[in-house]
């Protein structure tokens, strides 16, 4: 093949937004280069809140065919590795953990390619394959603790596996469209007794008075947004976490991504007093996003799972991934998904601590999902619709 040069891009926005069109999926909200270009304008993701741009270029006599996304982090929040307990580990062996490589989306657990290559390379596998090595020579030479591949698709966890990388398993919760039609239709699945309780929730949101708007990111005038973000803002300030997204942050990717942002509002008379902020690709609902003024009961229900199991039937999607974590959504209809992520160590000792560890991982997910698969609402098949 053609010569094939690697090179490091400091930010999204330096390579070429042809590029990122014609690699990434079409069509997708996050894995794009706008997405990652807002974000990292916006301060979401720079090196002084802990995420230093060194996404990885590939190209083939001048021209782009392959991308990893790659971020040099100095702390554990935002990437859905979790990770927290390994930090003790490295300062065991007398090394430090942080900072380390993450290819992944900031603040967004959705699973999804991470090598990006081009239909048209010459040699796909090489493209991978060099992109895949780049990286853990980055983490080798500067003695990095480790490289991680947040959440990827099979066939890329597959490749970097092949290389040497561990692998952890994770379960989410997703909704996916088994021909329901619409919601009436869907609850149809769930037996009698769980139907009943998803009906009363809906029928509590309903008296609470509240009309519910549903709008796309470009239906979304800008000086709307201080006030949603200051919903946003509430649930992080509640449980004492950090609000990564600033208002014009969110405005600028609303006005960017259009319809690929939908944001569900309870409003009572001209306040919107709740939240749900979600993205979509074209088959596909991603939850991301909750905040409210006030307690009102089965509200987040409403506006973070019904809704948007609604929106989907309404609008031709076939899945709902409502976001990481939540055993309450289980009842609502969402099965468990098992997830995986990639991580490269480079110290031997260490990566044989770990390795046994991830293995015991492995084996408590995969019982965990079976067990919660016997707890899920839809009705058995024998059984009649009440």
């Amino acid at each position: 093949m053609s010569k094939l040069t690697i090179r490091i891009a400091d930010g999204a926005a330096d390579i070429p937004r042809e590029a990122w069109t014609a690699l990434c999926p079409p069509g997708h909200p996050f894995l794009n280069g706008d997405f990652l270009r807002i974000v990292e304008e916006h301060g979401v993701a720079v090196p002084d809140a802990g995420w230093q741009p060194l996404h990885l270029v590939a190209s083939e006599e001048g021209a782009i065919v392959g991308l990893l996304p790659l971020y040099l982090k100095g702390h554990s929040h935002g990437d859905f590795i979790y990770d927290w307990s390994w930090k003790p580990v490295w300062e065991r062996f007398g090394h430090r953990y942080y900072p380390r490589l993450v290819s992944g989306l900031p603040y967004t657990p959705v699973a999804g390619p991470r090598l990006l290559i081009a239909p048209g390379a010459t040699d796909r596998a090489a493209v991978r394959d060099a992109l895949i090595a780049a990286a853990q020579g980055i983490a080798t030479e500067n003695h990095f603790s480790t490289w991680h591949v947040a959440l990827a698709a099979p066939a890329d966890l597959d490749a970097v596996a092949a290389r040497g990388l561990l692998v952890s398993h994770d379960v989410q919760y997703h909704w996916s469209d088994a021909g329901f039609g619409d919601f009436d239709g869907f609850l149809q699945s769930f037996s009698a007794e769980k139907r009943r309780k998803v009906r009363a929730e809906r029928r509590r949101a309903a008296e609470s008075g509240l009309r519910i708007v549903v709008r796309h990111g470009d239906e979304i005038d800008r000086g709307e947004w201080p006030d949603l973000h200051a919903l946003y803002k509430s649930t992080f300030d509640r449980f004492g976490n950090f609000a990564a997204f600033s208002p014009e942050c969110f405005a600028e990717l609303a006005t960017t991504l259009g319809d690929r942002m939908v944001v569900f509002t309870a409003r009572n008379g001209d306040e919107t007093v709740a939240l749900s902020l979600c993205f979509r690709s074209d088959d596909t609902l991603f939850g991301r996003y909750w905040g409210a003024s006030r307690q009102i009961d089965s509200l987040h229900f409403e506006l973070c799972f019904h809704r948007g199991i609604d929106y989907c039937l309404r609008h031709g999607l076939t899945r709902f991934e409502p976001g990481a974590g939540g055993e309450h959504k289980i009842a609502r209809g969402f099965m468990p998904q098992i997830v995986r992520s990639a991580h490269w160590i480079p110290d031997p000792d260490i990566r044989r601590a770990i390795a046994p560890h991830l293995e015991r991982q492995k084996l408590g997910i995969a019982a965990y999902h079976d067990d919660v698969r016997s707890h899920l609402p839809f009705r058995k098949p024998d059984a009649g619709a009440a």
